[in-house]
């Protein structure tokens, strides 16, 4: 349940009850034709998870916890099979990422930078709903979608409320400032849901995609590497959302916004000069980011050198880099690390363990064979069906939630197609982050939804035009960018997923 919910929802109530029942049905019934006992029982473990994390009915990283022991009593795997996917290098790799941003949130280094593009764009309606989507998406990057939306609304209810002072006189000119207000909350949490996928710390499926590959194949997906990919989908969405919002969805014909520019030029003035402090965090993020994206060119100087040791590193040079070392005040001290999204890591785990077992049980192959049946269908077509179900999923439940839970079956199912399994985990892993018709689906619409300035029919007004949008799109780089990128051909499986 969400943090500060008073109420326990009936689909909670029922998927208490519903996945345990599920549950021990599966261990009753026996195994079917074809499947181990192992696999039956990995099936009723997946089961169970996947309908609490779904129906949120105990805290999502509470269900993570199940394979710890229900593997061992079902002779799935040992405690120590259990629990060695709680500590796959990519966990760490999104450690290190939130450590950064905590530094940059504790010194308003992330308010400085969104405040300055802002103000770079002009004072036209449109040029600033742009540089609030630039902004968001920049550091959405880097910085988590809930924090950075967070940040980002106050700063935009402010250029709201400005003009609504702003003189109007015809009817016309409410409904644009009304539309105005409107678009700008709905582009700080649609340019949040898009800015997270350009890399691999930028949203939980990202990262979760990574590890599982790494986990179960073996396979590294690199921090440059996948920005190959993501940063050319961050550009386009971008763009699609703004167009979609703009033009389509809440058409702005608003020349000018007096006093636009003045109000984000306040904000600014209220940071005052930037700080040594300031300073010092943009020193680590910035060297971070270009060992991130140097990496496969420095591996040959320094043997050993990887992702998640990269951002460890970063995440211990803000404790050891001094602010006051007379006081023993650091960029970074352990009261900041306490706000580290532990639930997050833990799901990560959670998730993993599942995955893991769903491969050393036999489960996957078993699901590949179920859909070798489906070799007739147009890959493309089965590829669309799976982004859309992805994404009308994320809609109701927690992106990393649903893609801990398809991710092994996604991959089984490709290969069983004779694919390989980048091909359908990686644009799953994208759909999982593409939600923007409903306040529940991702933090950053229900942070704004929360504005009261929208209602759910104007979320979904947008929304379904972009949830359609980023449908093609993610299909259109499944076929070119990510072929190239990830090294994939269709129709040939390679050898480091032919042999798990």
């Amino acid at each position: 349940m969400n943090p500060g919910a008073e109420v326990y929802a009936t689909r909670q109530r029922i998927g208490l009850l519903l996945g345990p029942a599920v549950f021990v049905l599966l261990l009753v019934l026996p195994a079917p034709d074809g499947m181990s006992s192992q696999a039956w029982a990995t099936a009723a473990v997946g089961s169970l998870m996947a309908t609490w994390w779904i129906t949120e009915a105990i805290p999502i990283p509470a269900t993570a916890l199940l394979p710890i022991p229900l593997f061992p009593l079902l002779d799935i795997g040992t405690v120590a099979q259990a629990t060695a996917p709680f500590a796959n290098p990519l966990i760490y790799l999104f450690m290190g990422g939130f450590l950064i941003a905590i530094a940059m949130q504790r010194w308003n280094l992330h308010r400085r930078i969104a405040l300055g593009i802002i103000d770079r764009v002009g004072t036209r309606p449109s040029s600033i709903i742009l540089g609030f989507m630039i902004a968001s998406a920049f550091l959405s990057m880097w910085v988590s979608n809930t924090a950075t939306a967070l940040m980002m609304l106050p700063i935009g209810m402010s250029v709201i409320n400005l003009s609504k002072k702003l003189p109007s006189t015809t009817e016309a000119e409410k409904r644009e400032l009304t539309h105005f207000g409107i678009v700008l909350v709905l582009s700080i949490a649609y340019a949040c849901n898009v800015g997270g996928l350009g890399t691999l710390i930028g949203t939980p499926p990202n990262a979760l995609l990574a590890a599982f590959v790494l986990e179960n194949y073996g396979l590294e997906i690199g921090f440059a590497q996948w920005m190959m990919l993501g940063v050319p989908l961050v550009v386009i969405g971008i763009i699609a959302a703004y167009f979609v919002l703009t033009r389509l969805s809440f058409p702005l014909h608003l020349r000018e916004l007096p006093g636009g520019h003045d109000i984000i030029h306040a904000e600014r003035e209220k940071l005052g000069p930037i700080s040594a402090e300031e300073k010092k965090v943009a020193a680590v993020f910035v060297l971070t980011a270009a060992l991130w994206m140097s990496r496969p060119l420095l591996q040959d100087y320094v043997p050993g050198l990887s992702d998640a040791g990269i951002a460890i590193a970063a995440g211990l040079l803000l404790f050891l880099v001094p602010v006051d070392l007379a006081r023993g005040q650091f960029l970074l001290d352990w009261e900041d690390a306490r706000k580290l999204p532990w639930g997050i890591l833990v799901l990560f785990g959670g998730g993993l363990s599942l995955a893991s077992a769903v491969t050393r049980s036999g489960f996957d192959a078993y699901i590949g064979m179920l859909v070798a049946g489906f070799d007739a269908w147009p890959t493309l077509l089965l590829l669309a069906l799976c982004i859309v179900i992805i994404l009308l999923l994320t809609e109701m439940t927690s992106n990393t939630a649903t893609a801990a839970a398809f991710l092994p079956i996604l991959a089984a199912a490709a290969l069983g197609v004779g694919e390989n399994p980048l091909l359908f985990a990686v644009p799953a892993a994208l759909a999982a982050s593409c939600a923007f018709m409903l306040p529940v689906a991702t933090p950053p619409n229900a942070i704004v939804y929360g504005s009261k300035l929208l209602t759910i029919p104007m979320m979904m007004r947008a929304g379904l035009w972009l949830n359609v949008v980023f449908v093609g799109l993610i299909l259109a780089a499944a076929y070119t960018v990510m072929m190239t990128v990830f090294d994939i051909e269709p129709g040939v499986v390679p050898g480091w997923a032919g042999s798990n």
